[in-house]
């Protein structure tokens, strides 16, 4: 039917007339359309009311205009079935016979929670194996260019582990310094507010010495490392992939992995080690400035003291989680770059990726080594 403006505003109504004691006839009259029926919802419960009868007559003849949406309510509220009593133009019986002939989709029962949960964690789980396989391959890869060097020393790419060593290692010394002596500076100001109402301030030296040298000094170092070197790495392999750089090195015979991959993780297992103990001397220098103005414990009773709360052990233990952080930083940074594709929008993904992958595996190692380590150290 051709809609006009005149019918276009008239509103749907219903009006239910009394026959007898038992039957009653309800009649539609307006404008059925979908717009209409959401300014007045209250419809759709006045026709379930009327279809709890059976004797219920229904006059849909009056309605000037029904699109296929208002067809679908009404039917609904009849409880999906057409009344026995109805009168109703042809052109609109047929919105119904679609909806008779065409069944709604039912509702899949869910399964299990655990079905549910794996099937939404699935495919997570199944690029987190494919990305682990990558790592793995990587992995085989620089130990057969590190027996290949053995066999051949002159081919050791000095320049390449110089170049890296000062740029992970020496320009980070600044950031590292000022983030662990911030460190130092409120972890002994927050625990000193604890031991004073214990009485018990001498022990900020145990909490300070164990927790930075064996925990936050090489956790600190790891995570900004990871966030400034390894996302450098990560965008340097990009760049070379969209400018085209990696295929030149192909062509003339350059193996990637000698050449790009193997600098960067020795560079970093050497240099990881040595920023972890910078981390923690600076948060340790941090942590005494703090104490000497919130407790009154001078720098000498704080060098006196630490050597005998802190076992030697405990150095070697954050030595040990530097140089794995090195290794694990300089393989994922390198694998998300290869992963980069010759766009920019894929630069700026896999950058992203790579930090937050290094940060969380190295939080991972760090919790690993905790268990492994639990009663090593201890004084």
């Amino acid at each position: 039917m051709i809609a006009t403006e005149e019918n276009i505003d008239l509103q749907p109504t219903i009006v239910v007339i009394k026959i007898d004691e038992v039957s009653s006839c309800v009649k539609f009259s307006g404008s059925w359309n979908l717009r209409n029926l959401v300014l007045t919802p209250e419809l759709k419960h006045k026709i379930r009311l009327n279809n709890a009868n059976s004797a219920t007559q229904w006059d849909l003849r009056s309605i000037d205009i029904l699109d296929s949406a208002a067809a679908l309510i009404i039917w609904q509220a009849w409880g999906e079935s057409m009344p026995t009593q109805l009168q109703i133009k042809p052109e609109h019986q047929r919105l119904f016979d679609r909806w008779q002939l065409q069944k709604l989709p039912e509702t899949e029962p869910l399964g299990s929670t655990l079905s549910v949960f794996f099937t939404a964690m699935y495919p997570m789980l199944r690029g987190f194996w494919w990305q682990f396989l990558d790592v793995v391959t990587l992995m085989g890869q620089l130990t057969l260019d590190i027996a290949y060097l053995l066999r051949n020393p002159q081919a050791i790419p000095w320049t390449e582990i110089s170049i890296t060593i000062y740029e992970s290692g020496i320009r980070a010394l600044g950031i590292t310094a000022l983030v662990g002596f911030l460190i130092g500076v409120v972890l002994s100001y927050l625990s000193a507010l604890q031991l004073k109402t214990l009485g018990a301030e001498v022990y900020i030296i145990d909490i300070l010495g164990l927790s930075i040298i064996r925990e936050l000094g090489p956790l600190l170092a790891a995570i900004l490392v990871a966030g400034r070197s390894g996302s450098a790495m990560t965008a340097q392999l990009g760049i070379m992939r969209v400018t085209e750089e990696l295929d030149a090195l192909s062509a003339m015979g350059i193996s990637h992995s000698l050449r790009l991959i193997l600098p960067k993780v020795i560079a970093l297992m050497l240099v990881m080690p040595l920023l972890s103990a910078w981390t923690s001397s600076a948060a340790l220098i941090g942590g005494m400035f703090s104490a000497q103005n919130t407790l009154d414990i001078s720098y000498q009773q704080f060098f006196l003291k630490l050597p005998n709360v802190v076992p030697l052990l405990n150095v070697f233990i954050g030595l040990g989680k530097g140089v794995v952080f090195g290794i694990m930083i300089a393989l994922i940074a390198c694998h998300f770059g290869f992963r980069i594709k010759p766009n920019t929008e894929s630069l700026g993904i896999e950058t992203t990726n790579s930090v937050v992958a290094s940060i969380t595996v190295v939080i991972m190692i760090d919790a690993v080594f905790a268990i492994l380590f639990t009663g090593v150290g201890m004084p």
